[in-house]
């Protein structure tokens, strides 16, 4: 292996750390929207259990990373400049929507980057087309099962404790909605964390001229990462899920952090990527809807949404172009 190899490596490695730190950065909101909308936790303590959860959901299970190191593409036709477009195109596009508020997919940044840096590399006969298909459905249907289960758990709360008073149930529920954001925050990192081992990963696989496997130094530096970015916070986008989509109480904060870390759980058991922040919004939503069609603000909803949807196509030709450029220079 020359020097540039090895420079190569070590910068894929910064990006995806630095992937790392962006999707803690965006997707803070994800965990803490709901206690911090509620006012159950201090925005300062709900960035620690954020943090120090996403941690220790980065070092459990490597189902995700697996599926983002080898899965969708073949890792024997990627070279390192490859890789280095990928994580360039994700994290690009993670912080430029965060800068301005848009609680975007950072699962569908890196996933699209992938895509697209292993077109422009290896050429679509090498792109997994199973693995791809069942990514994107992962993708799609988690906010439906997000909002589903939300709205479904939230009437049959309602119903249990219709005759409780609403000051012993607020006290209830303000406890029980840390634990679900803890819950949730750990299933973010399970999830979301594992995308950047995954890349990284393939990286090393690349590099090293060995299988894609999965290191603990990169579970513990991806896990530090995306903790120290959410104990950062993304405050603008906290704002926008916390208070701006529906109205929370303790009682629905706890319900639309258990559905989404339910679904995100479920998803990471079995090695699909999801987006936490579809889901956690959905879940929202969810909530929101028990109280009428109104008690959703619709306009912020179809703000999101229109940063969802142009996520996939502008990372996919960022990683394309990326890689092109970084093949030529390298």
């Amino acid at each position: 292996m020359d020097n540039i190899d090895t420079i190569l490596f070590f910068v894929a490695v910064g990006l995806a750390l630095s992937y790392a730190f962006a999707n803690g950065l965006n997707d803070a909101a994800n965990a803490l929207a709901t206690v911090v909308g509620t006012r159950v936790l201090s925005p300062a303590a709900a960035v620690i259990l954020g943090g120090s959860m996403n941690l220790v959901g980065a070092v459990t299970g490597t189902a995700v990373a697996k599926t983002i190191g080898k899965g969708i593409v073949d890792p024997n036709y990627m070279t390192q400049a490859a890789v280095i477009a990928a994580i360039l195109a994700a994290v690009v596009w993670v912080v430029f929507a965060t800068r301005f508020g848009f609680p975007v997919s950072v699962s569908h940044s890196l996933v699209a980057g992938v895509m697209g840096a292993g077109i422009a590399t290896a050429g679509f006969s090498r792109i997994n087309d199973t693995v791809v298909i069942k990514v994107i459905l992962a993708l799609g249907f988690s906010p439906i099962l997000g909002f589903t289960a939300a709205f479904v758990l939230m009437l049959i709360l309602y119903w249990l404790f219709r005759n409780w008073n609403l000051s012993n149930a607020n006290k209830l529920f303000s406890k029980l909605q840390i634990l679900s954001a803890a819950f949730l925050s750990y299933s973010h990192g399970k999830n979301d964390a594992q995308n950047a081992i995954g890349i990284m990963a393939l990286g090393w696989a690349v590099y090293s001229s060995q299988d894609v496997i999965v290191l603990p130094w990169m579970q513990i530096s991806c896990g530090l990462a995306i903790g120290v970015g959410t104990a950062l916070g993304g405050w603008r986008v906290i704002n926008t899920l916390g208070s701006r989509v529906t109205k929370l109480n303790p009682a629905s904060g706890f319900i639309a952090n258990t559905a989404a870390a339910g679904v995100i759980e479920a998803a990471s058991q079995i090695g699909l990527p999801v987006s936490t922040t579809h889901t956690s919004s959905s879940a929202i939503m969810g909530v929101g809807v028990t109280h009428g069609i109104l008690a959703v603000r619709w306009n912020v909803i179809k703000g999101i949404l229109g940063a969802w949807v142009i996520t996939y196509p502008i990372c996919a030709v960022l990683g394309w172009i990326l890689a092109k450029i970084l093949g030529i220079i390298f």
